[in-house]
């Protein structure tokens, strides 16, 4: 008799922790997670960044450069650098998505704001929990180490790194590889 009812006690108890179990799901999810990075923009669209072996994908973006603008709103080469990267996303609208990943933690919108006006940053400025890490993994990659000058920017294609600049650099030079990129 006590065999009788302990079998079926423990079937459910089996069941009950089998099924509320997340392990196999977490660890999907941070698999998943790890390689992938969701990026929230100041008009709140989000940008999903997938690190790959050879560079960084941004979804949606095939056939584009994409230009990840490492930057902070106080550093002066960076606010150069804005201007510039407002320019070639004007002049290459269709086939560049210039994305500005402020590496200040906490910095409010607002702040963000006032540096798209002052320096006409007119392209994508993303500020979330995810920006700092993906701006590690993208120095990482480039082999700069931990302590990185800013602004860093780096061109990728498909997913595909083209190169990286750091420091102010002259729009000439980036349209240049803008161009070789998409093969004009």
């Amino acid at each position: 008799m006590l065999k009788k009812s302990i079998l079926p006690a423990l079937l459910t108890i089996i069941f009950i922790f089998q099924g509320c179990s997340n392990d196999n799901n977490e660890e999907a999810n941070s698999m998943i997670s790890a390689n992938e990075n969701v990026l929230t923009s100041l008009k709140n669209t989000q940008y999903i960044v997938t690190q790959e072996a050879d560079g960084f994908k941004l979804e949606n973006a095939e056939g584009k450069v994409v230009i990840y603008d490492i930057f902070a709103t106080w550093c002066p080469p960076c606010r150069k650098a804005a201007t510039h990267l407002s320019s070639l996303q004007k002049k290459y609208k269709d086939d560049l998505i210039v994305i500005g990943i402020t590496i200040e933690d906490n910095a409010p919108n607002a702040k963000l704001e006032e540096f798209r006006k002052s320096y006409n940053a007119n392209y994508v400025l993303v500020n979330s929990d995810q920006n700092r890490p993906l701006a590690d993994k993208i120095v990482d990659s480039l082999g700069l180490g931990d302590r990185y000058p800013i602004p860093i920017m780096a061109l990728y294609k498909d997913g595909k790194y083209i190169t990286h600049y750091i420091g102010a650099i002259e729009e000439e030079f980036i349209e240049s590889d803008i161009k070789r990129a998409l093969g004009k």
